[in-house]
């Protein structure tokens, strides 16, 4: 009897799916509830301070099985905007976005 591989799909992500989810997070996540919208600062305008934004990296890595968001990276990260295309541009490069 031969063992049976199984083959697991990626996921595959549409660009309102990662907009909603990442909006999601950041709103469980920010300490000012004001509205995440695209152009709102993470810390200017939702609060964020040192601790959030290292648990915000943390959980998109996860959500979205992202590599690791290095240094450099996460300065140029200022909005919401900024965080959906991070995502979406890692998720593209992986195959994980579809046309849909």
């Amino acid at each position: 009897m031969e063992a049976e591989e199984s083959v697991k799909a990626a996921p595959r992500w549409t660009h309102a799916d990662v907009r909603k989810i990442v909006r999601e997070i950041i709103t469980d996540l920010a300490p000012a509830k004001a509205d995440p919208v695209p152009e709102a600062r993470l810390v200017e305008d939702l609060g964020c301070h040192s601790l959030s934004l290292l648990e915000l990296a943390f959980s998109l890595e996860d959500e979205f099985d992202l590599p690791t968001i290095d240094e450099q990276t996460a300065r140029k990260i200022l909005t919401v905007n900024d965080v959906e295309q991070h995502v979406l541009f890692h998720l593209q490069a992986a195959g994980q976005i579809s046309e849909a």
